[in-house]
């Protein structure tokens, strides 16, 4: 035997004489965690996403006086612990026994790697599912989405003060929200909003809102000013792993925001055990997704 090698999302079992023993199979949803993340690679058991708070405006420097020093301070810390997560299988010894290895290790090798590909997915996915809840916090001691995070300029908004359902008002004014964000220091920064993220059953609605010429569900005969001024350049992502309709989110160009830190790549290895006989298969993978800056996620539970 030869073992299990890794092929893109997929594993490929390769024994002598055999090429590809997939047959057919569910499709997946292809890798959209890195729609939701930034993927970094890592070194470390955790990363740390520090951030520093820079200084304040300026203040006038009267005739002959001294100039004012400011101190940049250390702010939100925000720590990432890599998990491990991984998946085996096994094929028995009286299945190769009744030549059954490659049938049965084929089907099982699929789903192992498509509970691993699942895995994933709703590991990232709940990062935003939880957005809203205050039981996971992060660096600031809030969750992602609130109207309150504390900085040194006074609490900051990344949420609708009202919760309201995705609409072409409702976008406006989130995307108003993200364009008057601004710095811990309170000084404004050039913030934009980069896609919309929503659940398959809000996906209809927002290709309307964000590609209609004129304006969404009026009569008014007026521009689609999103889709004219390509407020969202990144577009509509749909994830299929977000476990409310409602909710809606806009990622935005903010850094060491949404980041997902990829410790191990996948990888796929087979052995067999001496005592049963039998052959074992597993696969695992380590890595970790966080949020080192609340400016980076922009949303709305909805109404």
């Amino acid at each position: 035997m030869t073992g299990i090698i890794s092929t893109g999302n997929h594993p490929k079992l390769l024994w002598p004489g055999i090429v590809d023993i997939w047959g057919r199979a569910y499709d997946t949803h292809g890798e959209q965690c890195k729609e939701l993340f930034e993927v970094v690679g890592s070194d470390k058991a955790y990363e740390e996403i520090v951030e520093v708070t820079g200084f304040g405006v300026a203040p006038v420097k009267s005739e002959g006086t001294a100039v004012t020093y400011d101190t940049e301070t250390q702010g939100t810390v925000t720590r990432a612990t890599h998990v491990v997560y991984s998946l085996g299988y096994i094929v028995t010894e009286e299945e190769m026994d009744d030549n059954l290895y490659v049938e049965v290790s084929g089907t099982r090798a699929k789903a192992n790697a498509f509970s691993m590909y699942t895995t994933k997915e709703t590991v990232a996915a709940n990062i935003y599912n939880r957005a809203f809840n205050p039981s996971y916090t992060y660096g600031d001691g809030k969750e992602i989405l609130a109207t309150d995070h504390p900085t040194l300029s006074g609490d900051q908004s990344n949420e609708l003060s009202t919760a309201a359902d995705l609409s072409e008002v409702s976008l406006e004014d989130m995307l108003i929200q993200i364009m008057n964000a601004k710095n811990s220091r309170g000084l404004r920064i050039a913030l934009q909003g980069e896609s919309l993220h929503v659940a398959p059953g809000n996906v209809f609605n927002a290709e309307r809102i964000l590609k209609s010429t004129l304006q969404n569900d009026t009569a008014n005969n007026a521009i689609n000013v999103v889709r004219n001024s390509g407020f969202l350049p990144g577009g509509l992502k749909v994830n299929n792993y977000f476990s409310d309709a409602d909710a809606w989110f806009i990622r935005t160009n903010a850094p060491s925001g949404m980041t997902m830190f990829q410790r191990k790549a996948i990888a796929f290895t087979q052995d067999n055990d001496f005592d049963t006989s039998n052959a074992k298969a597993k696969s695992s993978e380590r890595y970790s997704f966080t949020v080192g800056d609340f400016r980076s996620l922009y949303g709305s539970p909805g109404a």
